[in-house]
């Protein structure tokens, strides 16, 4: 797969590409992305005299700009046909799809109490799931998480969902034909899915498919309904450092279950969104190399969501705005596209970093995706910056030590 890589021209770049410094690339950030933190040690601020313009900025901060029919964060002027669409759709679609997704969602919720009535979670390292449950429980947990998903998709307005399956030849060489799904399963399991993020739709896609497991915060174990759920799912949970010698952290935990993932095909396989937060679809970001310290063989997939008025990326909407908008589109699209599996050489066993950037040039090159250097603190000054905020601050990248 490496010396297929020295083949691939390089992608196109926002900028010159840099090497990701963050090795914990399964955490994530509870700060609030519309308030940049002074004290984040990544982070210099420094307070300019004037504010860029709407062109300067959406060229600075290209991977998360919006370019649909609503506008700037969703607040665009529309026109009067728009309007009369949302409308029509406000008091007949979202109803009923709002009863249609609570419908599924207590459903679902049902099932899984069922499944684990009497039975103990797994715990380990300050961690609790019942993916690691057997038999019929998991099998029931499974199947119907999986149809289920696909079911809220299509509550969602997702009737249709264009997949395509790269094959792999003898040499594990992938080529530009569509396979089929059969071919692209007979491949060694890895011990991860390696997606790009572009919507919080992302994760029911992919249960609708792998039914895999996924990094959350703590507090999503304590949510209704969707706590015991996510808890079915395998969820590692972001917690804080411990000082028992025994703690591994999110990192560590997230490794030993790609492990497990790769070495045992009943166990729960990992979703990971290396990039580390949402972007317009159009761009990759730098990978974190968290990801891919195990040094297992991963399943990349590129997402894209086609539109036609409202885009399904969540880059720089509020998330009860595009809630709303989304359920008000009569039909949205998704395309998949599955890569072979990716076998990682022994330089890049011992150089992850290397493993996650050689992954993210592969998928930039067969997904037609912009390289951008920049990441999640760039989006939050992007996002400060067009909420009105006067004194705008400036990103200076420290050095890696």
């Amino acid at each position: 797969m490496e010396s297929e890589l020295q083949k691939l021209p390089q992608p196109e770049t926002t900028r010159p590409s840099q090497p990701e410094s963050i090795d914990e690339g399964s955490t994530k950030d509870d700060r609030p992305l519309l308030k940049p933190d002074p004290t984040n040690p990544q982070l210099q601020v420094q307070s300019q005299s004037s504010s860029p313009s709407i062109e300067e900025l959406e060229k600075k901060y290209a991977p998360y700009v919006r370019h649909d029919v609503y506008g700037i964060m969703g607040r665009g002027e529309l026109p009067w046909t728009e309007k009369v669409l949302l409308g029509i759709a406000l008091v007949t679609l979202v109803p009923m799809r709002v009863i249609g997704a609570t419908t599924v969602l207590v459903v679902y919720y049902l099932i899984c109490k069922i499944c684990t009535a009497f039975w103990a979670p797994n715990r380990e390292d300050e961690q609790e799931d019942y993916a690691h449950t057997g038999g019929w429980r998991r099998t029931v947990m499974m199947q119907s998480g999986m149809f289920l998903s696909r079911v809220m998709l299509f509550v969602f307005g997702f009737y249709w969902i264009h997949e395509t399956y790269q094959p792999t030849n003898l040499n594990g060489n992938s080529n530009n034909e569509d396979g089929s799904k059969q071919q692209a399963e007979e491949l060694e399991r890895p011990g991860a899915i390696v997606s790009n993020h572009i919507s919080y739709l992302d994760i029911l896609y992919h249960k609708s498919r792998s039914f895999p497991s996924f990094v959350a915060k703590r507090s999503v174990a304590k949510l209704p309904l969707v706590g015991l759920i996510s808890k079915c799912l395998g969820c590692v949970y972001v917690q804080r450092e411990s000082k028992s010698p025994d703690f591994k952290g999110v990192s560590g935990v997230v490794n030993e279950r790609i492990r497990e993932a790769h070495q045992n095909k009943s166990a729960p396989i990992m979703l990971l969104f290396p990039e580390g937060t949402t972007t317009n679809g159009d761009f990759l970001l730098p990978f974190k190399s968290g990801a891919f310290l195990s040094g297992a063989p991963v399943q990349p997939v590129i997402l894209r969501y086609p539109y036609q008025r409202l885009s399904p990326a969540w880059d720089s909407i509020s998330g009860a705005r595009h809630v709303i908008l989304l359920l008000c589109q009569f039909v949205n699209y998704m395309e998949a596209t599955w890569l072979p599996v990716y076998y990682p050489s022994q330089q890049e066993k011992d150089d992850p970093r290397l493993y996650a950037e050689n992954v993210r040039r592969l998928m930039a090159h067969e997904g037609n995706l912009l390289l951008s250097d920049i990441g999640l603190a760039e989006k939050r000054v992007y996002h400060a910056a067009l909420n009105g905020n006067n004194s705008m601050p400036t990103v200076f990248h420290q050095k890696d030590d």
